[in-house]
């Protein structure tokens, strides 16, 4: 069986609302977040910061930016994939080297596989692409609800 999302996505991983002034503040905070709950080591805030440098993660989509930071497996010490939703959109420089995108939605991924980034890189490049679940998750204000909109989304999809 194909891996999912589903089983790299922790709700305790998810944030609503977070105040971040920048890109590298929003790393920050998922670091603190990842790190205190033992996802990563503390190399991962610099290999999060570096890594976006050199391969810029900001998506812009039809009606919203969202942005896909991650870094090597390094980094990791279990797999996890943390949700941010912000308060106020950050301007996150586009994937695609043309220009910036304000970025309301981060999926900051933590994996120990090469294979199973690739894997997870195309789930949410097809979750983030579906304009009616990213619209329930802007619509949703606490972890558990927006976990249970994803997951919710996977199963319909994998039946």
């Amino acid at each position: 069986m194909e891996e999912s999302i589903g089983k790299y996505l922790i709700q305790d991983l998810i944030t609503c609302n977070l105040e971040a002034k920048s890109e590298e503040d929003v790393f920050k905070k998922a670091y603190q977040m990842l790190y205190e709950k033992q996802y990563v080591k503390s190399s991962f805030l610099k290999g999060l910061i570096e890594r976006e440098k050199v391969f810029p993660t900001g998506i812009k989509l039809e009606d919203y930016g969202v942005a896909i930071p991650h870094t090597d497996a390094v980094h990791v010490l279990k797999p996890a994939i943390a949700l941010i939703k912000l308060k106020q959109p950050v301007r996150f420089q586009c994937m695609d080297g043309n220009g910036h995108v304000d970025v309301k939605l981060a999926f900051v991924m933590a994996l120990k596989e090469p294979h199973s980034q690739i894997l997870m890189l195309q789930q949410l490049m097809k979750l983030i692409q579906n304009k009616e679940l990213i619209e329930k998750i802007f619509k949703k204000d606490n972890q558990e609800s927006i976990y249970n909109v994803i997951l919710e989304s996977i199963s319909i999809k994998n039946n």
